[in-house]
């Protein structure tokens, strides 16, 4: 089988990085794969998977009419079999080209399904909620394909720890709560500036911690000043931003705790971690055996008041049982590290999508259903379009619409706050 995997971006980040261990996984299964993408920092992880990469032009419109020729030309010269779009605008590009006479097969690991998604393609999800809401939108197929982890590479003992600490002045006596994400205002933001303060208060009121902060975006200057004022509140340095990592791994490997949501979270605990998931609204949770349900349901996110209560006391407080109970770390660090192992591998994910590949050769939609799926598609995305121009010019839109907070407070059956 011939496929070409279109992931949506190439910086560093969960959807995209799925992509590519996904495209190795399944070359390594006997088939020929290409990964169509823009430039970026994970063409360099395509590359060492010895995988050929075409390159898409960095500015362009999304979705774009150079990017479905290019895809219409490759996949007829090619004789590509399945085009695997991650993400709306590659899902898009693809059913718009496949003309060309493959099958379309789609990916959205976003918090949520954009409504004017192509609902003839069949679609993998990350979560059962948000599995259990395609469906009633009327999508024709789809199947839960959790977030993978690639547990040859990430589990205890891959990287080493103590150069990571000293590379980054870290106190290699005192817990290391460590957080691996973009610096971006959605989704993101609040927990990052929330762990800072946790931190800052903890050490105020006599539990020595330190916290790492492993990734950059347009959010650093409003994460740096959170951790200065940790750091003023401490009396001494207590939280470290290292950057962006190429390899973020020994910043997982050198914690003690793991504080984050979706993909990280999940590496995290394949690392052997004990977990804190943080979403929005105050959100956070101990990732153990009376909430592993909610967030196997739901993902590795949540919105609102968690166990503990809301914001900077309830992630303090779930940090204090974890960096005063040795004894807990590893129990709770131990148990996230089977479920990983059992439920969220990469060989796993790769049967999943093989299996995809083939129901979607096997049962391909007429070429009338296509037609009419993708005018209903390019109204749709024409809509937004105009909607996302006009709230742009009232300073009012998101930058990631699928993983606004709107967005999944309708999952969630609530307004937020």
């Amino acid at each position: 089988m011939k496929v070409i995997v279109y992931p949506h971006a190439m910086e560093l980040g969960g959807s995209q990085i799925n992509a590519v261990q996904i495209a190795g996984a399944v070359r390594d299964a006997g088939h020929e794969v290409l990964v169509v993408s823009e430039p970026g920092p994970l063409v360099a992880r395509v590359r060492a998977l010895g995988l050929p990469h075409f390159e898409l032009p960095l500015e362009r419109g999304r979705p774009s009419k150079r990017v479905v020729r290019a895809l219409h030309a490759l996949a007829t010269s090619g004789g590509v079999d399945v085009v695997h779009g991650f993400e709306w605008p590659p899902a898009v590009e693809a059913l718009t080209a496949a003309t060309a006479g493959y099958a379309t097969v789609a990916t959205v690991m976003s918090m949520s399904v954009v409504p004017f998604f192509p609902k003839s393609v069949p679609l993998m999800v990350g979560t059962e909620q948000i599995a259990a809401a395609a469906r009633a939108a009327g999508h024709a197929r789809v199947t839960l394909l959790e977030p993978p982890v690639d547990t040859e590479q990430d589990h205890p003992g891959a990287v080493d720890t103590a150069g990571f600490r000293a590379e980054h002045g870290l106190d290699p006596h005192l817990p290391l709560v460590a957080v691996v994400s973009r610096l971006v205002p959605d989704l993101k933001l609040e927990s990052l500036l929330a762990s800072c303060a946790a931190v800052g208060a903890l050490n105020a009121t006599g539990t020595p911690v330190q916290l790492v902060i492993a990734g950059d975006g347009p959010a650093r200057d409003q994460v740096a000043a959170a951790a200065a004022a940790a750091d003023a509140r401490a009396g001494r340095r207590v939280v470290v931003l290292a950057g962006e990592l190429a390899d973020p791994r020994p910043a997982y490997a050198a914690a003690d705790v793991v504080v984050g949501m979706g993909s990280s979270a999940l590496r995290g605990m394949a690392f052997g971690k004990p977990l804190v998931v943080v979403g929005e609204d105050g959100f956070s949770e101990l990732l153990d055996e009376s909430s592993a349900d909610l967030f196997l349901r739901d993902g590795f996110f949540g919105l609102g008041p968690g166990s503990r209560g809301a914001g900077v006391p309830a992630l303090a407080e779930a940090l204090r049982v974890l960096v005063g109970s040795a004894e807990a770390r590893v129990r709770l660090g131990e148990w996230g590290h089977k479920l990983v192992d059992s439920r969220f591998s990469l060989h796993r994910a790769a049967g999943i999508v093989l299996d995809e590949y083939a129901h979607a050769l096997s049962h391909r939609p007429s070429r009338q259903v296509r037609a009419l799926d993708a005018a209903r598609t390019a109204r749709g995305v024409l809509e937004y379009k105009v909607t996302r121009k006009l709230a742009r010019w009232r300073g009012s839109h998101a930058t990631d619409d699928a993983n606004s907070k709107q967005q999944l407070a309708k999952l969630h059956e609530r307004k937020p706050s």
